[in-house]
């Protein structure tokens, strides 16, 4: 069981990483967005499995909290860019 949360942590870590990468890499907002939120969904991940691992519910409000504020980010920056867009 501990080889298979080693290996877990690693895919989350790279995934993590890779986000991290587009957010400072990111030649456009959208891009950068999109990696933003595939950040914040690897974090919810990562707190998920410790749920799941430790077999306790303690976390669950930071997971709602982290999903809000991934769909609100996401419409607000579509807001902007729809009002940026010059059709």
């Amino acid at each position: 069981m501990i080889a298979v949360e080693w290996i877990v942590g690693i895919l989350f870590a790279f995934a993590a990483l890779a986000s991290v990468w587009r957010i400072v890499r990111g030649p456009s907002i959208l891009d950068r967005m999109i990696a933003s939120d595939m950040l914040l969904t690897t974090l919810i991940c990562v707190l998920a499995a410790d749920m799941v691992s430790g077999h306790h519910t303690r976390t669950l409000p930071v997971i709602i909290v982290l999903a809000l504020t991934a769909v609100f980010g996401s419409i607000t920056v579509a807001r902007y860019v729809s009002r940026q867009d010059p059709s």
